[in-house]
């Protein structure tokens, strides 16, 4: 079994996700209206879910993993992508909070065990084939 990435690399790709959650609401709103709308927060949390449980399902990670090089698989053994309703519930968990920061010894938190998934680095995933 391939171990999870570093915590380091994960908040990593979760600020690349969250910049580019900001840019899209940034751009739908315009400067002003972003910082004008005391809900911008609230639709950038909304995109992120939509673009993290979207990507995780059809390319193996959101945005953020992909730039990252890491890559969210079935913690099953046989290294998948997620369909997309575990990738949504896992979404929708980070976007909690909470459940990330309660965690196993082996780096999988409460979003990838409710998923059963983890998050791996591309580089452990393609050595296996």
């Amino acid at each position: 079994m391939i171990d999870t990435a570093s915590w380091a690399r994960r908040f990593g790709a979760l600020l690349v996700d969250w910049a580019a959650c900001t840019l899209i609401v940034v751009l739908v709103l315009g400067p002003g209206g972003w910082s004008d709308d005391p809900y911008a927060g609230f639709y950038t949390t909304g995109v992120f879910v939509v673009e993290s449980a979207f990507f995780t399902a059809a390319l193996g990670g959101s945005f953020g993993k992909l730039v990252t090089r890491l890559r969210v698989v079935r913690n099953d053994g046989s290294n998948r992508p997620l369909e997309l309703i575990p990738a949504l519930a896992r979404s929708l968990l980070i976007a909690l909070v909470v459940p990330p920061l309660v965690f196993r010894p082996d780096g999988r938190g409460l979003h990838d065990m409710a998923a059963r998934s983890r998050t791996v680095r591309l580089a452990d995933l393609r050595a296996i084939g």
